[in-house]
């Protein structure tokens, strides 16, 4: 397996040259139409067959080769994110306002690396499906592939997906079995009183009052509730209410961010969400309307086969380039919800010491590319025999 490393860390700079186009231009969610374009028109040079528009602006290539009847997807992805690129890099994002501040654009240049490479040696039995997927980050991409019928065309037994990962050493792959990353679950609650002229609050049902009352309340879900070995987060980003000192509003609005680890634990902080809201409104004398998002999904890793890309991975890169088990995040990823309809691994390749994923200044370490592309390549090869 080391030729697959020596071969495409040679070969680093074609890598290299899709990571810099993809990064110079990014896309929003279910914007990504130039890596779309990029990314199929590559793959359809290389003789895969090339489906476009899955969930909007997806793109899957499968490639048979054989009469193996395994099946298996490699999932990249492709969106960026409303950020303004703050490093002064050579190859910085042409697009104000938006940059590849969360690594996807490496993620699908390493996986377009190792389509190339199997295309043109084909040392395996069976069909690969490459599945580079929009709109991570608003967790909307997965869902939409599934929707439109993504395992119903493309058959398979099992996925695999990889994240880079900042403060992790520079190449390494980390996996864990069991889960990894949190479900996050985006509300928005709006409390409807009475406004009135600042001077004559006792004309009014004020909701800024609840909703101040509500956030502090919604903080005692988790430290009262959840057991201190369990891992779960209620946050209130944004409270808007009013636009002028002198005026009691209508109305105020809270959006959430809840982030849970366990089915059990996710649905009693969901509940008590619901149970708190209904009870300060009635104590506040406002009307309460919760908009629940899409449900989250826990990131949940098959042990089996957790065990397995373990394997592989050490065969690849030697047993001190590989951690298991590594740590896991109360971050979230949409790839959660394919581990919930087939096998799946979820793995991360550390970045080094550099800015956190988001952050304007996160720049992604170039050495890292051939690494996940040659991960990719030893995945195909070993599960497609």
């Amino acid at each position: 397996m080391k030729q697959i490393l020596d071969t495409l860390t040679a070969g680093q700079s074609r890598i290299q040259e899709h990571f810099h186009f993809l990064h110079q231009n990014p896309g929003l969610a279910f914007e990504e139409t130039v890596a779309a374009n990029y990314i199929a028109g590559k793959l359809r040079e290389w003789g895969y067959e090339v489906t476009e528009g899955i969930g909007q602006t997806g793109v899957v290539a499968r490639l048979k080769v054989g009469d193996g009847q395994a099946s298996i997807g490699l999932r990249a992805d492709t969106d960026a994110l409303p950020v303004q690129e703050g490093a002064d890099l050579p190859y910085k994002s042409r697009i104000e306002g938006q940059s590849h501040m969360c690594g996807h654009d490496a993620h699908a240049s390493m996986l377009l690396g190792a389509a190339e490479y199997l295309a043109k040696t084909r040392h395996f039995n069976g069909t690969l499906n490459l599945i580079f997927q929009p709109a991570e980050e608003i967790m909307a991409g997965a869902p939409g592939m599934i929707a439109d019928g993504l395992f119903e065309k493309f058959p398979m037994d099992a996925m695999f997906g990889m994240h880079n990962m900042p403060g992790l050493p520079v190449g390494k792959m980390h996996f864990t079995s069991g889960p990894i990353m949190a479900a996050v679950d985006n509300w928005e609650i709006v409390l409807t009183g009475v406004g009135s002229h600042g001077s004559m609050p006792e004309k009014s049902i004020d909701p800024l009052v609840a909703g101040a009352a509500l956030v502090m309340s919604l903080q005692t879900i988790v430290s009262r509730n959840v057991a201190p070995m369990d891992a779960a987060v209620v946050s209130v980003g944004a409270f808007q209410a009013g636009d002028a000192g002198n005026v009691i509003p209508q109305t105020a609005t809270l959006r959430l961010s809840v982030r849970t680890r366990k089915p059990e634990t996710r649905q009693l902080v969901l509940d008590k969400i619901r149970s708190i809201t209904r009870a300060t409104a009635e104590a506040y004398n406002v009307q309460s309307e919760i908009r629940e998002g899409p449900p989250g999904a826990i990131l949940i890793n098959n042990p089996e086969q957790t065990d397995r890309c373990t394997q592989i991975a050490r065969e690849l890169l030697g047993d001190d380039q590989v951690v298991n088990p590594g740590p896991t995040f109360m971050g979230s990823e949409d790839f959660a919800f394919y581990a919930e309809k087939v096998p799946s691994v979820y793995t991360f390749v550390g970045n080094g010491d550099t800015y956190n994923v988001h952050h304007p200044m996160y720049v992604f370490d170039e050495t890292v590319l051939p690494v996940g592309s040659a991960y990719w390549v030893a995945i195909a090869e070993s599960y497609l025999k």
